[in-house]
């Protein structure tokens, strides 16, 4: 799976699926999750209150991912994620890992073969972007998914990319 970083806005992504940083109500929110529910449209938010009224009634748990559609968006599917919040007391970087390899499950299954993700955590959940960086990588260089075979990191701002390029760069 090729990986690459760019700077920019993830609803803009021309792939099959971008990753929503959501919140557990999967009914939007702020940021990366408002960002995608408005330039999305209504059938996003349409099919997040379905999985609400079904399988997800307490909201969808921290870690892990569900897919719902476009809308009008470039990408064909969003798919949904919930990041922990950052503790400086509590390792919560596994449940980090996890929202980046439950999505490419998701993906996979739905035989995407690129996904665009956002950098999960590290807005108002407090993530350090330097450590989020490196979970992110973490995950995408260890994973082998079946349809995937683009995965992008979707970098918010010139001075969070410049971090990114240095992780990357130091990565192994």
């Amino acid at each position: 799976m090729e990986i690459t970083l760019v700077e920019g806005d993830i609803t803009a992504q021309r792939v099959d699926a971008i990753v929503n940083a959501a919140n557990s109500s999967l009914l939007g929110g702020g940021g990366v999750d408002g960002a995608i529910h408005r330039k999305g449209g209504p059938a996003i938010l349409e099919e997040c209150r379905a999985l609400r009224a079904s399988r997800y009634r307490d909201g969808l748990p921290i870690g892990q991912a569900v897919a719902t559609t476009g809308g009008n968006l470039p990408a064909r599917w969003v798919i949904h994620t919930v990041g922990p919040v950052f503790s400086s007391g509590e390792d919560r970087s596994v449940l980090l890992r996890d929202c980046y390899a439950n999505s490419l499950q998701v993906a996979d299954v739905l035989a995407a073969s690129s996904v665009a993700f956002p950098l999960i955590s590290a807005g108002v959940y407090g993530w350090p972007v330097e450590d989020a960086v490196r979970q992110a990588l973490t995950v995408l260089n260890a994973v082998d998914p079946a349809h995937v075979t683009e995965a992008r990191l979707v970098l918010f701002g010139a001075d969070t990319y410049t971090v990114a390029e240095r992780v990357a760069a130091g990565f192994s």
